[in-house]
């Protein structure tokens, strides 16, 4: 059934409600209501789950065609700006890539050709088979691995007791730590030389990955990102009763894979084109990297036959973009974690 039901508002004026009440149901009277004032919309809910816009928002959008844009001549001067950046990164890779297709003619030809002619895919097969390449190659992926490994290691333990252990001295110490990126790895050469040579570590891997391994950069980047975990999380896991590596294995690094992902890939470029230390240390084949042996490639003979020499730079170059194609997004994610609040 139906019945009508008046409540008294207020402001001494009176409301006629209807309510269809079924039977079995309580009976409920609609609570009074204050009288209403004009405030201004609430971000985010101009009526019921639509956005507020306000009139004139609205005018604006109307006669931008649908969107707010910049200026014509700041919007000519940002493409501009894109089409230069572009065509620097682009242009000496296009060039590289060409040079590797042609003939030792076609390189040093008057005037420079855009195009190989005749084309020279045997570049690819001398590099392959007669400069050692797959030796040099061995020798990258031998250090790069252990580098990776061994400084990615170092630099997540380091960070983590620094963010979460306290004793004496922390912050000193770690600011001694940050002070040894202000300093170029070059200024260390001639010691770190002397004292692998002294030790008998020349032309080995010892001699080449240990004066390597000690890199702050990953105690810094792990340190910060550490530092902005929730708080909560880790004292629950200290409630639940979960050791010190317990924490870093199973709380931690879980919350963490987006940095850790471009702390690994920035270590694995960095020591993949690692080339003065190298080429210092080792004398021959057997324990030179890829970038040593482009260089030995280079001086082979009096006049540099720059056709095999581009297409083992392209060889180089692939592993290092393919990773970076696969783990860009992960890369760029975990270094601006934290950049955002709210």
């Amino acid at each position: 059934m139906s019945s009508a039901i008046s409540v008294g508002t207020g402001d001494g004026t009176t409301r006629r409600t209807k309510r269809r009440l079924t039977s079995g149901r309580k009976r409920q009277l609609p609570l009074p209501e204050g009288p209403k004032k004009n405030l201004p919309p609430v971000p985010g809910s101009r009526g019921e789950g639509e956005p507020v816009i306000t009139d004139a928002q609205l005018k604006r959008v109307a006669r931008s065609g649908g969107m707010e844009h910049t200026s014509t001549i700041a919007r000519v001067f940002g493409y501009m700006a894109l089409a230069a950046t572009v065509l620097v990164i682009l242009v000496p890779l296009y060039f590289i890539v060409v040079t590797s297709f042609k003939t030792f003619q076609d390189v040093y030809s008057d005037p420079i050709t855009f195009w190989p002619n005749p084309f020279a895919p045997e570049n690819y097969s001398y590099v392959m088979e007669t400069s050692g390449f797959n030796l040099y190659l061995r020798n990258s992926v031998i250090i790069t691995a252990i580098l990776t490994v061994v400084e990615v290691g170092l630099g997540v333990m380091s960070a983590y007791a620094f963010a979460f252990l306290k004793f004496p001295g922390r912050n000193l110490l770690f600011m001694l730590v940050i002070a040894t990126l202000m300093v170029p790895n070059q200024i260390t050469i001639i010691s770190n030389y002397a004292l692998v040579a002294s030790l008998g570590w020349r032309n080995t891997f010892a001699g080449v990955i240990i004066p390597l391994a000690g890199v702050a950069f990953g105690t810094f980047l792990m340190r910060n990102h550490f530092m902005s975990l929730p708080k909560e999380i880790m004292e629950a896991a200290e409630m639940d009763g979960a050791g010190f590596f317990t924490t870093l294995f199973k709380v931690v690094l879980p919350m963490s894979w987006p940095t850790l992902s471009a702390f690994v890939l920035i270590t694995v470029v960095g020591e993949w084109n690692q080339y003065l230390w190298p080429f210092l240390i080792t004398d021959t084949a057997a324990t030179a990297p890829l970038p040593v042996g482009l260089t030995r490639l280079q001086d082979a003979e009096g006049l540099t036959n720059w056709g095999p020499v581009m297409a083992g730079t392209v060889l180089t170059t692939v592993p290092m973009l393919v990773a970076f194609l696969l783990l860009q997004k992960k890369m760029i994610k975990g270094l601006t974690a934290g950049a955002v609040k709210g």
